[in-house]
């Protein structure tokens, strides 16, 4: 026993001075290339004097890293994330230019730009070796790993042998979308489980789920981690009671979302017991949580950190270096992709300029990077349950398309991320299954502005006979649509004549979630009946119904309680939509469910409009400047998929799959449940079959 163990601190000893050594040789390689980079006096040197100084740098560097680093990034948890990471290379700088100062001998110097860029590649070269040299030694990695798990679980009690479950959200990824990067190589790991071309038999099982009408992260994450979404019509509404517009990704909208699926479920959520949330934009009741967006809008306590995760990862300089030059090369490559997708005349298209790159670099880089390890320490510290987002594929198919060459390539590096994830997983001190999902789908096509020439509000704002931009004014859907107007009015169709302005105040609110729109008009109280919409905007609802780019409305009515519009004066109460489903056939057999459950909602808009879906091509119009979108029915956005353990039960019975981010929950739920460490809630609702 006693051998073991001197053989271990040997090891380790012979490993930290290998790492020791291979820094000193490359301060020495960057002295004699950087000519601000001097490790000798101005009188010179001989070459022992500069050798010794350049080992006594690199050590004092090496352990200026390790004992001022964490101090460092703990005092910049407060500092926005993009922010951390520019002040990445510049803090690391300053502690190459702190160990020169302590150097006994006084000889090294470097400019201050210089010392940024001879930091950050001795931070990248001590990591590599050190990872290559750990990745040898099968003990050695495992210490490595047991440490982190240490650091994160503290005085927890003993984790029990029972199976653990995690929860990895592939942020947009569709059915499809799936099962065509398995079958094009794109994604192995995958594949592996399916037991894609090979004769052993698949450790997991495929299954598509149908998302509600509002097909987006807010309503289907909060669905699946507290379960219930019970009125979030879209990604963004107005609510006429608050005088607020609620915004899913806005903190202060998902702290009360979250306080209301709370409410009305009478469960904390789906990680209360010992669970973990990483990198959500709901907490779902989770203990440990990092990078979650319900709590960054409350007072953050020792409990209750939502950059925490930030922390554990960021510590490490050499994850800050590396991750940093991720960031750094993430950005130049969609420059450079957007430049050839100008180039090349790529249609449809969108502008990527601006911030674009670095919120792009930031969900592919720094989110992906810190979600991952904290995943690998709720796993090595044994956590019951997990649950993270990995939100990369769906920033760059938003702006690349979903089926892009930008976005296979995202695919590729997620699937890298699960096969870390699994290797991880065989370190931790409890077995653990691995279920992997998606909260919803892409639907490609061109915007709606690109193709009409205007936005759902110029029409909207025609269609009300209120001004609009000259340029909406000279398309041939904003010329229809104040032709509509003065026809409704019974006024001249004069190009010259004075236009109809509404009663002050009454100008409608238009937000839109994807190809999903939603008109409200703020002076009216309650939500408005068809009725009164055309007592006020006669040619409204047509000019919307009659659009080539609109696919259906729906409008409260006091007739029959709830209408759809479509074109040609088509109106289908929501009670006969099964018999005669009129403009939802194209949307598929869930379509009419949604829409109903929707109009039951109490902030439902006074005008919920989906845009055109053709079923052939799979393709919409979004109301925002997207080429993969969703948020509302049409195509690839409604169907995303559950990838769970063979070991699990299915999902639901038959052949479809489950329908609605509520039923998704409650499946999760159940299989929580059957690794025995998980007691079934009791709010309402969960009598109903999963």
């Amino acid at each position: 026993m006693g051998g073991v163990r001197w053989r271990r601190i040997a090891s380790q000893i012979g490993r930290s001075v290998t790492v020791w050594a291979v820094a000193t040789l490359t301060m020495l390689v960057l002295a004699g290339l950087l000519p601000d980079f001097r490790l000798r006096s101005a009188d010179g040197d001989s070459a022992t004097d500069i050798a010794v100084t350049a080992g006594l740098g690199a050590g004092a560097f090496g352990l200026l890293s390790a004992l001022v680093w964490p101090l460092l990034v703990r005092l910049l948890l407060l500092v926005p994330a993009l922010v951390l990471g520019l002040l990445v290379f510049f803090l690391n700088g300053a502690l190459l230019l702190l160990a020169l100062r302590l150097n006994p001998i006084e000889s090294g110097t470097a400019a201050w730009e210089t010392a940024v860029v001879v930091a950050a590649v001795m931070s990248a070269v001590a990591s590599a070796t050190g990872g290559a040299l750990a990745v040898r030694d099968d003990d050695a990695y495992r210490r490595r790993l047991y440490r982190l798990a240490y650091r994160r679980r503290g005085s927890a009690p003993p984790v029990p042998a029972t199976h653990g479950t995690v929860f990895l959200q592939l942020d947009g990824v569709g059915h499809d979308v799936l099962l065509h990067a398995v079958d094009r190589g794109l994604m192995p790991t995958v594949a592996r489980w399916l037991g894609a071309g090979e004769t052993r038999p698949p450790s997991h099982r495929l299954t598509s789920w149908h998302t509600d009408w509002s097909s987006q992260t807010g309503a289907s994450q909060l669905g699946i981690l507290h379960g219930s979404n019970h009125d979030v019509p879209a990604f963004r509404w107005y609510e006429k009671d608050r005088r607020e517009v609620m915004v899913c990704n806005r903190p202060t909208s998902a702290v009360e979302l979250q306080r209301r699926a709370a409410r009305h479920t009478g469960h904390a959520g789906l990680l209360a017991d010992d669970g973990a949330s990483r990198g959500n934009l709901f907490s779902g009741g989770a203990g440990e949580q990092a990078l979650v967006l319900s709590i960054t809008a409350r007072r953050r306590t020792r409990e209750n950190r939502s950059r925490s995760g930030y922390f554990a990862y960021f510590s490490d300089p050499a994850n800050a270096v590396r991750t940093a030059l991720s960031f750094g090369a993430e950005v130049v490559r969609e420059i450079a992709q957007s430049t050839r997708a100008r180039w090349t005349e790529q249609f449809p298209r969108v502008s990527r300029g601006g911030l674009y790159p670095f919120v792009r670099a930031f969900a592919t880089v720094v989110q992906r990077d810190v979600v991952v390890a904290a995943v690998m320490g709720d796993l090595l510290a044994g956590r019951t349950s997990v649950y993270a987002d990995l939100v990369a594929y769906d920033e760059v198919a938003h702006h690349s398309g979903p089926a892009s060459r930008d976005a296979e390539k995202v695919l590729k590096r997620l699937d890298r991320s699960l096969a870390l994830i699994e290797h991880v997983a065989e370190h931790a001190p409890r077995p653990y299954r691995i279920v992997v999902l998606s909260d919803h789908g892409q639907s490609p096509g061109e915007t709606f502005r690109a193709r009409y020439g205007l936005t759902l509000g110029d029409l909207v704002r025609a269609g009300c006979g209120l001004p609009v931009p000259r340029r909406a004014r000279r398309t041939h859907s904003g010329a229809e649509a104040r032709a509509a107007v003065r026809a409704a009015l019974h006024r001249p169709v004069e190009e010259g004549a004075e236009q109809y302005r509404p009663p002050r105040g009454s100008e409608p609110v238009v937000l839109a979630s994807g190809n999903l729109g939603l008109v409200s008009f703020p002076d009216v109280p309650h939500r408005m009946t068809k009725e009164e919409i055309d007592a006020r905007h006669p040619a409204l609802l047509p000019t919307l119904a009659n659009h080539p780019g609109i696919g259906f409305l729906l409008v409260r009515s006091e007739r029959h309680g709830g209408v759809v519009l479509g074109a040609h004066g088509v109106e289908i109460p929501l009670d006969a939509l099964d018999d005669a489903p009129g403009p939802l056939a194209a949307f598929g057999p869930y379509a009419a469910d949604a829409v109903r459950r929707t109009h039951s909602f109490p902030h439902t808009a006074d005008i919920m409009v989906n845009s055109f879906h053709d079923p052939a091509t799979g393709e919409v119009h979004a109301f925002e400047e997207q080429i993969g979108s969703h948020g509302g029915l049409g195509g690839a956005q409604s169907r995303p998929f559950l990838l769970s353990p063979v070991a699990l039960s299915p999902a639901v019975a038959g052949a479809a799959g489950p329908v609605g981010a509520e039923h998704v929950h409650r499946v999760l739920r159940r299989w929580l449940a059957e690794s025995g460490d998980f007691a079934r809630p009791t709010y309402p609702g969960q009598e109903r079959a999963a």
